[in-house]
């Protein structure tokens, strides 16, 4: 295959979204993840045999199912032959697992992909303190009912409460919360702005629940068609009452309203050579384009990396924010949101590329409003940017992830 050959998006399907530990409680990730991957296959209406590889991200992972994607290939309407890898990148596991495949694909080792990630908030591996685990390990080799007893005898009752599952950067010990506030500190984002920012999330998400485009990514599980998270009726003047949640000082600005929720839910996106898709007689959603992923030190901001990508990603494929018809970027909070485009606008680190006007932005609102299952964002946001794409008539949009560990992707779609 050459280099020239183009990578599609041909389909793709996603669970709806709903808060931990309501009506998903009890589908575990495995499930959403099957849900999502059917819900592809259903859509595209190629034969399940064509598919050569499942490329699957997760960030909670579950000791017991190291492979993820494997598990999920198995229990899916995917036949055994088809090839698996799991990818674990925090929050954008799932844009990883979608350039995994485009690799692939890009080097002519397969022709058909799937790509996509889950994420259950409602059912974490629960862990014991260091203590308790520690016992417990050792007595599972001990070899003497007396040796275990008295290794047990040390246990007091708090070692055997679990750890509640928590969304801390394990670099620096801070939640994704606080560092959330020091970034828009240090970036002078007012909490008006963020207020504003999550609002217009929730009505452009209600808009596009009710008129049926939101719908049109989703498939239904034990009778759940929708997200469950959007609150039509939001209004910032509504959410200016709320207390700040990460910093509870009078200088907090984030609070639960303006920040993503814990989430579970699934997404999953159809990846073709353009030669199969044509020879397929299948309709191209959208060709991906470029994509850059970025790091930098968590000191300079933990969620600041998509501020490096972007500009990288635009300057090298001679686009501007003015090039492009759609922008879609992820709402870790919404004053991450805004610290990203203040540098993008201003310049930091890479060279300022413009301001992305309000009306190309999250056109049917982003994560705060549909709500964050960590490593489903990426394919969601990738599915949602080439429907939107096709729907407007769109020719070119970009789309961005932060994650933890400082790090963030970058893509660019086109239906050129």
């Amino acid at each position: 295959m050459s280099k020239e050959t183009r990578v599609a998006i041909v389909s793709g399907a996603r669970t709806p979204f709903v808060k931990a530990m309501t009506v998903f409680k009890n589908q575990k990730a495995e499930d959403l993840s099957v849900a999502a991957v059917n819900g592809t296959l259903e859509k595209s209406g190629i034969d399940v045999k064509d598919v050569d590889f499942l490329s699957w991200g997760i960030t909670v992972v579950d000791s017991r199912i190291p492979n993820m994607a494997r598990h999920v290939v198995l229990n899916s309407n995917l036949t055994p032959s088809t090839r698996a890898m799991t990818i674990t990148d925090n929050c954008i596991s799932g844009t990883s697992a979608i350039q995994h495949i485009y690799h692939q694909i890009k080097e002519g080792r397969i022709e058909v992909g799937i790509a996509g990630g889950v994420d259950s908030m409602s059912n974490p591996v629960l862990r014991f303190n260091e203590k308790a685990t520690r016992i417990f390990a050792d007595s599972a080799f001990m070899k003497t009912m007396g040796e275990q007893l008295k290794a047990f005898s040390k246990l007091r009752p708090k070692d055997f409460f679990p750890e509640r599952p928590g969304v801390a950067e394990p670099f620096t010990g801070l939640t994704m919360g606080e560092h959330c506030e020091l970034m828009v500190k240090e970036w002078n984002i007012s909490r008006e702005a963020q207020d504003e920012l999550a609002a217009r999330s929730h009505q452009r998400a209600a808009a596009a629940t009710e008129d049926g485009r939101l719908g049109e990514e989703i498939v239904p599980v034990n009778g759940v068609e929708k997200d469950g998270l959007v609150r039509p009726g939001t209004t910032a003047e509504k959410l200016a009452g709320l207390k700040p949640c990460f910093d509870r000082s009078s200088a907090g600005t984030l609070t639960a309203a303006n920040s993503s929720a814990l989430t579970d839910g699934a997404s999953a996106v159809m990846l073709m050579s353009e030669e199969r898709a044509k020879k397929e007689g299948l309709e191209i959603l959208a060709f991906i384009e470029d994509f850059e992923v970025a790091s930098i030190d968590p000191d300079d901001g933990l969620l600041m990396a998509p501020a490096v990508a972007m500009p990288r990603m635009l300057k090298r494929n001679k686009v501007t924010f003015d090039d492009l018809d759609i922008v879609e970027v992820h709402e870790a909070f919404a004053g991450q949101v805004e610290c990203n485009r203040a540098a993008w606008k201003q310049g930091w680190k890479e060279p300022a590329v413009g301001e992305i006007p309000e009306d190309k932005l999250n056109p049917q609102g982003s994560s705060i409003a549909l709500g964050h299952p960590f490593s489903a964002t990426g394919g969601r946001i990738a599915l949602s940017l080439a429907l939107q794409l096709k729907r407007t008539g769109g020719k070119r949009g970009a789309m961005s992830v932060c994650a933890a560990g400082a790090s963030g992707t970058t893509m660019l779609l086109s239906r050129d």
